[in-house]
Order: structure tokens, then sequence, then C-alpha cells
């Protein structure tokens, strides 16, 4: 009988030393693909948690408004990334939304953006960064078409922003932006001015614009609005006390540029603006931003947060390249304006 038990239990053993062989390998070969894993997820981002590894990183947008210059910002932006393996829906997702012009709809964002816990959310415009910025300390705020950060109190220091804000300024060449239009127009002796009173880096830069203006002993005529609906009105009374009018780069008025174009056509008034974008959508000349390039500069600082790299350690970044110069032809034609020799370089036709 006693045989009979030992030739049974003697299988019995091998079967369970065999089973426990296979929980130790299966055991190894799941923390070797843990590993792996966690280390590509390491990569791409230092605050992912190893249980999430295969999810992608979630960046929120929030946009103030639909022109051309956010839009381009958004685009370069993607695109730094795309170009170091970051691609949508792959190792990258994006929740891009738009607030079309509305306050309330920033705050309605970036409660979305809170609650869904996003990787990261990227700001553009002053507002929109704003609006998010007092919704959460701890998200990585990545900001871009912000003129002043410190004036716009999203931080006190450009080369230590601390906290969780860093991004790039679209602050632009206001003085020569001026002297460039004085070169073209000699004969100005009034210089109009229009922008939205109520975004603080729209005012500052009206501020800067008529300090040149009065250094270059010139007058200005300043006209203010709160809005797209109040751009027609402004327009039709400020080219009535104008030879050349300056725009900033201004959310509201770069929405609305075509209806600024129409208007100045008409009345065969040039006007400068903040950025090449706005040019082309209605205004004459500029030496100014590439929306695009700035979003591009800004998503390469993206990849250094995703990669671990501290915010708050990461000083704001300006434009690196800040004097194209654009013409568009059209509204040359459309004012008659003959462009001179040594600038036919830089007409386009939009």
């Amino acid at each position: 009988m006693k045989s009979k038990i030992k030739n049974v239990l003697l299988p019995l053993s091998l079967m369970l030393l065999a089973l426990t062989a296979c929980s130790e390998s299966s055991a190894t070969s799941s923390r070797n693909s843990t590993d792996n894993t966690s280390s590509e997820s390491s990569a791409r981002s230092s605050q992912k948690s190893t249980d999430n590894t295969s999810e992608a990183y979630s960046i929120g947008v929030i946009q103030l408004v639909e022109h051309p210059s956010l839009n381009a910002s958004y685009e370069g932006f993607v695109q730094a990334l795309a170009d170091n393996g970051y691609e949508e829906g792959e190792l990258v997702s994006y929740d891009f939304q738009n607030a079309q012009g509305d306050t309330n709809n920033l705050s309605t964002i970036s409660d979305r953006f809170v609650s869904n816990n996003v990787d990261m959310v990227l700001a553009i415009s002053t507002p929109a960064t704003q609006a998010i910025a007092g919704k959460t300390t701890t998200i990585p705020i990545i900001a871009t078409a912000v003129t002043s950060y410190t004036e716009s109190g999203l931080i006190d220091s450009n080369e230590a922003p601390g906290g969780n804000i860093s991004g790039t300024s679209d602050m632009n060449p206001i003085a020569a932006q001026i002297e460039l239009g004085i070169e073209l127009f000699p004969e100005t002796e009034t210089v109009g001015i229009i922008y939205n009173s109520s975004e603080t880096n729209s005012v500052l830069q009206a501020s800067i614009a008529k300090q040149e203006i009065e250094r270059l002993g010139l007058n200005y005529s300043e006209s203010t609005v709160t809005n797209s609906n109040d751009v027609y009105q402004a327009m039709e009374s400020l080219v009535t006390k104008s030879d050349l009018i300056y725009i900033p780069t201004d959310n509201v008025l770069a929405a609305t540029m075509p209806t600024v174009g129409e208007i100045a056509a008409a009345a065969k008034i040039p006007v400068i603006c903040g950025s090449t974008d706005m040019v082309k959508s209605g205004g004459l000349l500029t030496m100014g931003i590439d929306y695009y390039q700035l979003g591009y500069q800004t998503g390469s600082m993206a990849l250094s947060v995703i990669d671990g790299a501290d915010i708050g350690d990461m000083p704001i970044q300006f434009a690196q390249n800040s004097d194209e110069i654009i013409i568009n032809g059209v509204m040359a034609e459309a004012i008659g304006y003959s462009v001179p020799e040594e600038y036919q370089y830089a007409v386009v036709m939009p």
C-alpha cells in the first residue's frame, strides 16, 4: 500500500514543481514587461504612473478665439511634438477647446481640464492663460501668444517663473514697426492706434506705441474696443483722424482684420500690424512675429516638461525671429500705394 502511495505522490510532486517554475517564469516575464513599459513611459512623462504607462500623454488646449495667429501657434506646437516622435493619438493626445472669445467659456474649459486631470495645458493667449492659471497650481501650463507674463500677473519673474507656468512671449518690435511705417509713409503726422482696452497686453503695447510716436515728434489718436462688435464703428472714426494706423497683437482686432482692411482700403489709409498673419488678413505691413514658429518654439519647451523638467525653472522665451517684413500686395493696390523697389522682396499676395 505504501508503495502505491509513493508512486502517486511522486508524479504530483513533479507537477507541483513544474507549476511553480512556470509561475516564477511568468512573474519574471511580467516584471520585465512592466520594467520595459515603465522605462518608455519615463521618457514620455515623469508624471505618469506605471499603472497608466499605456496611456498617451494628455494635453488640454485652451484657445481664446479663432484667428490665424493663434491657430498657427497651435499648429506649430503640434508639429514640434510630432517631429520628436509624439504623434497625435499615439504618445500624445490633444483635447482642443476654443472659447470663441467668451470668458465664461474659458472658465468652463479650464474646469474641464482640471476635472479630467490632464497632464499638461497649452494655453494660447493671455486671457486663456489667466483662466486656467486661476484653476490649478499643479498641472503644468505651457503658454504662448502672451505678450507679458509679469504685466498679466501670471508670474513674478521671466527668468525664474516658479510655480506651474512658463511659455513663450509674442512681444513684437513695436518701435521698429512704427519706424518702418514712417519710413514708407514720411508724410504721416498723426498715427491712429486701435486696441482692446480690456486686454492687458494690448494696453501695454499701445502704451509703448504712443511713447514711440511721441519720440518721433508725431501725434497719435487712439480708439479702443472691448469686443468684435465695436471694431467697425471704431475704425470708421479712426480713419478720419489718422494718416496711418497701428494695431498691436490684439486678439479682438486679429479676429476682425477683414473688417479693418475693408475700412482702411476705402479710406486709403495704411495699416501697420503686430503680426504677419494680421497683415495677410487685411493689414498692409509689419516687421513681426511668425506665430507658427513661435508655437513650434513653445512645443520644444513642452517636450522638456514631458521629459521631466521642472516648469517653474524654465525662463520665459521670446520669439527667435521677429524682424520679418511682410507687405500685403493686395492692400497696397487697394490704397493706391506703390511699394518701393527695395521692399519688393517682402510683398505677398494673400
